[in-house]
């Protein structure tokens, strides 16, 4: 099994094959190293950790992380554009809470590796 694109030669055609079928679409791996970037930010995960516990509006989640609104705005912009979080608009407050299971378990499973 050879590939123009490297200057290796397979040791192993058969485990190349059987790994190449179950391999996600490049793209796809592409979108999953791109969301793994957004979730490296550790002032990101310090607003995806608050809203683990709950919605929370910009204001509170400013006092709460001792930083400036604005910027903490410009986090949850990302993190909204990036399918994280979602809004719901109150009054004249925005409050906002993960936008599915799915965060909150990747969050919990990155912490428990981290403690092993």
């Amino acid at each position: 099994m050879n590939n123009k694109k490297t200057d290796c030669e397979a040791i192993d055609a058969e485990a190349i094959k059987k790994v190449k079928k179950k391999m996600p679409e490049v793209e796809k791996l592409y979108e999953l190293s791109d969301f793994f970037k957004v979730m490296g930010d550790g002032t990101r995960i310090q607003l995806l950790w608050a809203l683990e516990e709950g919605e929370m509006c910009v204001g509170d989640l400013a006092v709460l992380l001792e930083m400036t609104k604005s910027a903490i705005s410009h986090q949850l912009k990302v993190l909204r554009l990036s399918k994280l979080v979602k809004t719901k608009k109150i009054g004249k407050n925005v409050y906002y809470s993960l936008d599915d299971e799915h965060v909150k378990l990747i969050l919990e499973k990155g912490l428990e590796h981290i403690r092993e």
